[in-house]
Order: C-alpha cells, then structure tokens, then sequence
C-alpha cells in the first residue's frame, strides 16, 4: 500500500475509486470478495481507493473497524494509496483516530453530516480528529450548510486538509457560486471533483479541479482510466463519449439510490458478491435489478478506445 501523502500528481494518474464493501451472508466483512474488488479495479490501472459513504461506513460497527483497517492494508497492492473514513459523529470519529494513528494509511476521510451540527462545530471537530489521526485528513463537501467556502478555506490555510472531496449535485455543474467561491479561496488542485464521471468534464476543465472520484470506475476501471487520460490530454470529444458510456448506470443510481446500485451493480455484473448491505441500509426493489444488471453488464463489456 502507497503510504505517502496524498499529491496533485496521484490524481492525474488514477481516478479515486469509491468501492462498495463486500460482506458475507452473516454480514461479516468479507476478505476474500473484497480482494475481487480491489483486483479488478488494480488490473484496471486504478491506483486510489477512498472507502466512503459507497461502503457504508456511515453505519460500520467499531469493533469491526480494526478489522476493516488491516484488510486494507494487507490486500492494497504496493503502489495504491488507500484513504478509509471516519464518523460521521464525533465520538466514533475520535475513537477511530486512535486506531488510524498507527496504521500506515496516507489520510482519513471525515464522513459528513448535518443532522446535529453547527459549521464552528464541525471545524473544531475536524482540528481535533486531525490533531489525533497526526496528519491532514481530507473534507467531504457533500450538500450546502455543512461548511462554508470561507470555513474549508480556514481548514486549508492551517494545515488541516489533505484535499477536499467537492459533490454538491447542480442541474447544471457548469453553474456553481459555491464552487466558484470555494476556488477563489483554496487551490483548485487541492479540489477533486466528488460525482463521478457526469460532471468531471466541466469540473476539470473550467475549475480546473485535480481529478474526480467515482463508484462507477468499479465497473469499468479501464473505461474511467481512459477517460480521465483523454481530460487531461484536452481530448474532450473522446471524453464525452466515454461519459455518455456511464450514464445508464449513474442514472439509475441517481434515481434509485446511488450506494445502494452499485453495491448490486458490482455483484450483478459478476466482478464480486457483495453480499447484503449493512443496515441501517436495505437492498434495490426487485423491480430495478434487471435494469441494473442490464447496464452493469453493459459497461462491463464497452470497449476502451484507443
């Protein structure tokens, strides 16, 4: 496992994929069908992993934590960096910290929430995870009233922030006042685009962002892989027509629910038994599996461009 921090340079070579967490019939986390996932997406030529809201960690037991930690470390090929999250509260955020602290992982992702925050709350909470953890944890910018630009600017500013992971959904990505303030604020190459492929084009080429994320790229690796090469050649024609590849299956995760399709997207499409989701959590309608296999399956098998 990459154990270094986190630079611009990683994310011009590797979209950050969000992998969904494998876990057995007794929903156990499963090291073996995990291993799959991780493979698959190495083979693809995908070097960065971000353990996120796609594996549920929302809902993750602490004692199964340590676990989670040492699986990641022992199954991450040498030259992928691996990025687990913590909380969202603050005392599971904090009881984590003394689990990460000697672990060899290059950052921490701290999962959002608004459900009992204030922004000076969320801040002084996100110093002190840092301060325990010993290095810059990356800050996850998901709906507006979680962190202002001016407050993300003061975390960046003192040290605080690895990069920040931007994923406020707009109709239209190119028309964005947060980001632009965001960017007026922090360097754009600490920013990585944080929806997957749909809005990449636009966040890479007008702010300027350093990379993106995505959960689709546990699909297709290869496809995203290329996708992010032609951005960042200026070929945006074949970028487009590789975006328009992933849009069945993000269209499906948008209207049904996005962690809970590509959990079934993985397993559908063969690449790995995911197994049943954690609660607090629940499987898609029988009604959308079809419809999810159909365009897992799809993407599986488009062909990479030259």
């Amino acid at each position: 496992m990459q154990t270094t921090p986190i630079l611009p340079e990683h994310f011009q070579r590797s979209v950050l994929a969000v992998p969904p967490l494998a876990r057995d019939s007794a929903e156990k986390i499963c090291p073996q069908q995990n291993a799959r996932i991780i493979r698959h997406l190495e083979q693809g030529g995908v070097s960065m992993l971000l353990y996120g809201g796609n594996a549920n960690l929302y809902h993750i037991r602490y004692s199964e934590y340590a676990e989670l930690l040492e699986l990641l470390q022992q199954t991450a090929g040498p030259d992928t960096a691996v990025i687990p999250s913590v909380g969202p509260s603050y005392g599971l955020m904090m009881d984590q910290a003394e689990l990460l602290k000697d672990a060899r992982f290059p950052t921490a992702m701290v999962l959002p929430t608004k459900a009992i925050m204030t922004e000076a709350g969320l801040m002084t909470g996100f110093r002190r995870f840092v301060e325990a953890f010993g290095r810059p944890a990356v800050l996850y910018i998901k709906e507006e009233g979680y962190i202002s630009p001016e407050g993300a600017g003061e975390l960046v500013r003192d040290g605080l922030v690895s990069f920040i992971k931007y994923a406020i959904v707009r109709s239209d990505p190119a028309c964005d006042d947060f980001l632009n303030r965001l960017t007026a604020l922090v360097d754009p190459q600490l920013i990585c685009s944080g929806i997957g492929e749909q809005p990449a084009i636009v966040h890479l080429q007008k702010f300027k962002l350093t990379g993106y994320t995505s959960g689709c790229v546990c699909v297709n690796p290869a496809l995203s892989q290329r996708m992010l090469q032609a951005i960042t050649a200026g070929d945006l024609k074949l970028a487009e027509t590789i975006r328009q590849v992933f849009r069945p299956l993000e269209d499906l995760r948008n209207d049904i629910n996005p962690i809970r399709v590509l959990h079934e997207a993985v397993a559908l499409a063969g690449i790995a038994e995911t197994g049943r989701h954690l609660p607090l959590l629940s499987g898609v309608p029988q009604s959308a599996v079809d419809r999810i296999r159909a365009a897992a399956v799809t993407l599986l098998q488009a062909p990479i461009p030259g």
